[in-house]
């Protein structure tokens, strides 16, 4: 029932206009009672989104079992990639809604909202990486928008051009850059978990010889020295 509906919602906003359609016109449509209605959409604008309630749920299950995870920069990139699928899996009703959230401020509101959701699930995973460093929360935070504005840039790109290219890879390419910045082995102290951070100093298609630059805390174990510095080398 919450699919017909918001399938009648969003084919009148098509037909008729935002502003234009009640909710009277909704149900009618459907063929169900306001009751109904409001059951499953405390209001139109929510109508308009009805997918990113079950995607905000899966982010925070996948975050919820990645707990663990060696680089928790990586996987929040990995969450953020489940809201490009959800637009990806039906690229013409992605592309009618983001033209019809342009053309209604109160859409754009709403989808800002809702933005923001995802960026605190994303924050909340990572403050809880971030241990008893004094900078963890500004990090996690910091961490997250990055992440959101990559991927959002991307996703927005792609929507522009009527879901024309490889959206996947475009998101890929701007979350890449927060990872070469953030992950764990970023040499700016990216790795939220509180150990080392290890990149090859110039490294890049034509570096010449190894040579690696090693930031980290006093009392970092050495055998997690060790090992980020292999794994830096061994990524050459």
């Amino acid at each position: 029932m919450r699919d017909v509906l918001a399938e009648a919602a969003f084919q009148l906003f098509l037909e008729r206009g935002f502003e234009q359609t009640t909710v009277d016109d909704i149900v009618a449509r459907a063929g169900v009672g306001r009751r109904s209605f409001f059951r499953y959409f405390p209001s139109k604008e929510d109508a308009v989104f009805p997918d990113h309630e079950r995607c905000l749920a899966d982010m925070t299950e996948f975050l919820a079992a990645a707990a663990d995870a060696d680089d928790p920069v990586a996987k929040v990139c990995d969450a953020a990639r489940l809201v490009l699928r959800m637009y990806a899996a039906d690229p013409e009703f992605s592309v009618q809604r983001y033209r019809l959230t342009r053309e209604v401020p109160g859409l754009r509101t709403y989808e800002l909202s809702v933005v923001r959701r995802y960026e605190r699930t994303l924050a909340g995973y990572l403050h809880d990486r971030c241990g008893g460093d004094p900078d963890g929360a500004l990090r996690a935070d910091v961490i997250a928008a990055a992440v959101v504005a990559a991927h959002n840039n991307a996703l927005r790109s792609w929507l522009r051009s009527g879901g024309r290219g490889d959206a996947e890879a475009a998101v890929d390419h701007a979350l890449g850059l927060v990872l070469d910045v953030w992950g764990v082995s970023a040499a700016s102290g990216g790795d939220p978990g509180g150990g080392p951070a290890v990149r090859p100093a110039g490294a890049g298609p034509d570096a010449g010889d190894d040579v690696v630059v090693l930031v980290t805390r006093r009392g970092t174990p050495i055998w997690r020295v060790v090992q980020q510095v292999e794994a830096a080398l061994g990524s050459r």
